[in-house]
């Protein structure tokens, strides 16, 4: 397609060394990406995102260059508690610190970008055509982490930059795990693609944040796998604010009986900023759990989407799945589009969807000033108040704390 001539993949075949059949596998999956293209509003999940004319209005020609490790840009480290590290480079893995946990209980690998079979999108195509690697995370059988693992996603000071990262996570039984997946975007005009596959095995816990709020003019895709099985329990949190574009999309499917997931996000955007959650929560099997909540704080002429589905196989019986989005608009100008589905197929579940908008309340706001705050403090309360109901599901206090401090929360709200 025509827009595909903006990646030269010629030249970074040339700036790499493969075996032939990583060689192989690559090329066959841009091609998969090559016959698609970037994904336009003509496909339905993303009718609300037109990402092929993003990219054209904002990039001419890409720059695809092999990862230097020796250029580590590290900005703003986390300070508020103690943490497990791993450093990524433009996708490219350049050191960990594990310190904190007991030696060969947390490992990390180096592994091959294998092909894409989930095949949601061309997205998934070219991350596994361009990613250098595949970073490996395990977390062994009954381990229990002693500290979170932050993964600092750094990009380069260069215009046009386009990232691919690809990640797996494993935790093997009744094992135990807290991410914050973390972006320090100092690129401009960039696209970063990233992947993740996650897999819990049977009473295996994850905690999943994934944090994007620096003021940035770059666009970025996240496409995040999870498998789960007996007993097992992802908590998934999203704060979306800060670059031009973003999606966010969660795959999320129940393998085995009794595993739950609880999906929650902020999307907080000014300007002319376009941000979109996707979700699939299928449930496969019976006595599972799924919670999704998702709140957009909208100004300017930012454009906020949620599209979330909760599918029920007909073996899913005893199923619990809720779906709530609410968007509150603080300019005419902006945009919210809420797309909730659901697709069931068990007669025994208890399932419900739903999604509101509206305009900050102007009687609360005059009841604040008349107890002695600005109209700009009690715009501030009130907003902080309401995305206070999705931070509060953060389950982790330190990590709750350090999500407020960034989005200028205080226990008073």
């Amino acid at each position: 397609m025509e827009d595909n001539t903006i990646i030269n993949f010629d030249k970074f075949l040339d700036n790499h060394s493969f075996s032939d059949e990583q060689l192989e596998k690559r090329k066959k999956n841009y091609k998969k990406f090559n016959d698609e293209g970037f994904p336009n509003k003509k496909l339905e999940d993303w009718k609300f995102s037109d990402l092929s004319q993003i990219i054209k209005k904002n990039i001419k020609n890409f720059v695809i260059e092999k990862s230097e490790t020796n250029k580590l840009q590290v900005t703003d480290l986390i300070k508020d508690f103690d943490h497990n590290k791993i450093y990524i480079q433009d996708g490219k893995l350049i050191s960990y610190d594990f310190s904190f946990e007991k030696e060969k209980s947390l490992k990390l690998n180096i592994e091959e970008v294998v092909e894409n079979k989930i095949n949601t999108n061309s997205l998934l195509n070219l991350n596994s055509a361009l990613s250098e690697d595949k970073i490996s995370v395990i977390v062994k059988e009954g381990y229990i982490s002693n500290a979170p693992l932050v993964i600092y996603n750094n990009y380069s000071e260069k215009k046009s930059n386009l990232i691919n990262s690809n990640i797996s996570i494993n935790l093997e039984k009744n094992s135990s795990l807290k991410i914050i997946n973390l972006s320090n975007e100092n690129s401009i005009n960039s696209f970063s693609n990233n992947s993740q596959n996650i897999y819990l095995n049977d009473n295996a816990i994850l905690k999943f944040y994934s944090l994007n709020y620096k003021n940035n003019t770059n666009m970025s895709y996240s496409f995040s796998n999870i498998d789960l099985n007996k007993n097992s329990h992802c908590e998934y949190f999203i704060l979306s604010a800060g670059a031009k574009f973003l999606k966010n999309e969660i795959n999320c499917t129940l393998n085995k009986d009794h595993g739950s997931i609880f999906i929650n996000g902020i999307i907080n955007l000014e300007n002319e900023n376009h941000h979109e959650i996707k979700t699939i929560v299928n449930h496969n099997e019976e006595n599972c759990k799924s919670y999704q909540l998702i709140k957009c704080v909208l100004n300017d002429n930012s454009k906020g989407i949620y599209q979330g589905k909760i599918f029920v196989d007909s073996k899913a019986q005893k199923t619990d799945g809720y779906q709530l989005s609410r968007a509150l608009l603080l300019n005419e100008d902006t945009e919210f589009n809420a797309k909730p589905e659901l697709e069931i197929y068990a007669d025994d579940v208890k399932c419900s969807h739903g999604s509101t908008s509206g305009n900050i309340d102007e009687n609360s706001i005059f009841y604040l000033m008349s107890r002695g705050l600005t109209y700009k403090q009690s715009k501030q309360l009130l907003i902080n108040g309401y995305v206070a109901e999705v931070v509060e599901k953060i389950t982790d206090y330190d990590i709750k704390d350090f999500v407020k401090k960034l989005l200028g929360i205080s226990d008073e709200y």
